[in-house]
């Protein structure tokens, strides 16, 4: 704290002669070096260049409450997201003797809590809604710093730029758009100078990383309505180039709109305000509201349960598209890696969000969470956000966290030097941090890493550098993380296995993966697809599946995902004797799912015949529920296991004890 013991009230009289020097001197380098940190003087000098009276005692405000309430409007969005962490906070900032405050990508605050004696003081100095603290209005401060830099900071005391200020210290963090990554405003801790702790810039860096999962949230469900929206509706043509749009004319969505097609599709970005607001919009307003380079053949308003969604707009692309049968994404293989293409296939509205989403946090630097149960394909959505980066290069490095023995994961992430364990290899190692460099690191199963690593994790993420075991040199990387993970997280936060900062950290930009179940009709696409893989790889005629057939692999829930019904097809190429397939030709689990007696199916399981571990193991809780009437104890007893152990594997299958 640097208003307690000499040295600190020592650092606080070198930062005032700084000041003063500055001031007089309007020169940096007659600052002497050390005495006021860097980020610090440069704001000064801007705040200089740009006019500012350093005499000045407060910051201005916009006295037209019309135009306070039209830009709390104009960010409702924001506040919307901000509310819950405004609210888990609020009950704390009495006691602390601070204010927390909300503002907008112009340095205006929009909203503000915290110790009502604490607020009236700060009325003083415009430090409330509508108070205008841009660096050009009052020069170096925690908002309008943090806004020209874009990095979080605080500023205390003596280091404000305007002297009617220097009784304060705050801490301010950026808020980012979770889809371009632009700073859209900033949350701000504020207060008297005794409340200052540099971890103070921890908390409001927390709460902006809260912000931006709830506006990531918020993009997502919206996106999702108008996807519906449009999936329903009868202009849904599946060779049409179309954005989708929100009501107030910004694209939320995107399909057949490439580079080769549209060569101003740069104009086109998800997140781009394209058109105004869609209720004044017609379509003969179109040419003169379009970019020049863009030509729309027709726009349309989308329905969602009898309200207003969005719209699509048709565009006309300047090439001819050759028309794809099939509906998902390629995936090519990786330059000096023997593997195979990979396809994503999934044509419903939840699929098509997730891959649209993947793709579009390729093109920023931020940290991805991809959730979603065992099997469903998390790792292809890591796989093309990879692709879908500008190097082609990148390198793309993944890790199973469960995989790894907890006292080696961390060995495995930061590396080592020599003679840093037992068993260390001589010269030491670099890890997966270093060897990630310029490119993706991808954790698998997050939610099993050891939570005394976890902020050495959080810690290489905010910093951009490691330190290996056993060493004190600082080497920096620049990574992007995609983490995956089947588990609940928030509820592994409530339990304590899982920090809440660290989650804010990964989650700004979380894709959801759906299970099978709840895209049924993508089940034939995959199968088609398997059925071809499969035949080509085995040299076998292609199969067909007859009616029934088909009507039992859609009606199964499929616990294990793609990955059963991959290994499923996988099995019926391997044994079958085909060319038709038959209900007789499939698993016994999945046979008798529907038609065969409890025992003769948990034996049927338990033999394997799945080939596919995980839906074994599932199915096998599942019957055995069933076989003991939902009695847990009696079900632990049977499989061998221990309750703990059966309570996770339900949680982690979705298994309902009924």
């Amino acid at each position: 704290m640097l208003t307690k013991g000499v040295s600190d009230r020592a650092t606080e009289r070198d930062i005032r002669m700084a000041w003063e020097t500055f001031v007089t001197s309007e020169q940096s380098g007659d600052v002497q070096p050390g005495h006021v940190r860097d980020d610090i003087l440069a704001s000064w000098q801007r705040s200089m260049d740009l006019g500012v009276d350093a005499g000045t005692l407060s910051s201005s405000k916009f006295t037209d409450e019309n135009e306070i309430h039209m830009r709390r409007e104009r960010n409702a969005h924001l506040r919307r997201a901000a509310s819950a962490a405004f609210q888990r906070l609020e009950p704390h900032l009495s006691d602390a003797k601070s204010i927390l405050l909300l503002a907008d990508d112009q340095g205006v605050i929009i909203d503000a809590i915290g110790d009502p004696s604490v607020l009236d003081e700060g009325r003083d100095i415009n430090l409330e809604v509508g108070g205008h603290w841009d660096e050009k209005v009052v020069g170096t401060n925690g908002i309008g710093t943090v806004l020209s830099t874009g990095k979080p900071m605080y500023v205390h005391a003596t280091e404000h730029f305007v002297e009617g200020v220097q009784t304060w210290t705050c801490a301010g963090a950026p808020i980012r758009n979770p889809f371009d990554n632009s700073v859209i405003g900033v949350v701000d801790l504020s207060g008297p100078p005794d409340i200052f702790r540099r971890h103070n810039v921890a908390l409001v860096l927390a709460a902006a990383r809260e912000i931006e999962i709830a506006l990531a949230e918020q993009q997502r469900q919206d996106r999702t309505q108008l996807l519906e929206a449009f999936l329903q509706s009868k202009y849904n043509h599946g060779d049409s180039s179309v954005v989708l749009l929100d009501r107030n004319g910004r694209i939320l969505f995107r399909r057949g709109v490439d580079d080769v097609s549209f060569p101003s599709s740069d104009k086109l970005l998800v997140g781009h305000k394209l058109l105004p607001n869609l209720e004044a919009v017609s379509e003969k307003d179109l040419p003169k509201l379009l970019p020049p380079d863009i030509q729309a053949q027709g726009l349309e308003r989308l329905m969602l349960d009898n309200a207003y969604s969005g719209a699509a707009l048709f565009l006309r692309s300047s090439q001819k598209k050759e028309l794809s049968k099939k509906a998902g994404v390629i995936i090519r293989p990786r330059r000096d890696v023997p593997e195979n293409t990979i396809e994503i296939i999934g044509t419903s509205s939840k699929m098509l969000e997730a891959i649209e989403l993947a793709e579009r946090a390729a093109k920023v630097n931020v940290s991805v969470l991809i959730q979603g149960e065992t099997g469903v394909g998390k790792e292809l959505f890591a796989r093309l956000i990879h692709s879908r980066l500008a190097q082609s290069d990148a390198p793309y490095v993944p890790l199973n966290c469960a995989a790894v023995s907890g006292d080696l994961i961390g060995a495995e992430l930061f590396g080592y030097v020599d003679g840093a364990f037992t068993g260390a290899v001589r010269g030491g190692r670099p890890g997966k941090f270093e060897q990630a460099n310029g490119g993706i690191l991808c954790l698998d199963e997050i939610g099993d890493m050891p939570i005394e690593l976890q902020p050495y994790l959080l810690r290489a993420l905010e910093q951009r550098a490691i330190y290996r075991m056993g060493d004190s040199k600082r080497r920096s990387v620049d990574v992007r993380l995609v983490a995956m993970t089947n588990r609940d997280l928030r509820s592994e936060i409530e339990k304590g296995a899982f920090r809440r900062d660290l989650f804010y950290r990964i989650g700004v930009v979380t894709i959801l993966v759906p299970p099978l179940r709840e895209r049924t009709a993508d089940i034939f696409p995959l199968i088609e697809h398997f059925s071809a893989l499969y035949a080509e790889t085995m040299g076998r005629e292609k199969m067909t599946f007859d009616a029934a057939t088909l009507d039992l692999l859609q009606s199964y829930r499929w616990p294990g995902n793609v990955r059963e019904l991959r290994n499923t097809i996988q099995r019926i190429y391997l044994v079958g004797s085909g060319p038709v397939v038959t209900i007789r030709d499939l698993p016994p689990e999945l046979r008798d799912d529907f038609d065969e007696t409890e025992a003769d199916s948990l034996e049927s399981i338990l033999r394997g015949n799945s080939g596919d571990l995980e839906s074994i193991e599932a199915s096998a809780i599942r019957r055995t529920i069933l076989a003991e009437k939902g009695n847990l104890t009696r079900v632990a007893m049977v499989l061998g296991i221990s309750r703990p152990t059966l309570y996770r594997k339900m949680r982690q299958y979705r298994i309902e004890r009924g």
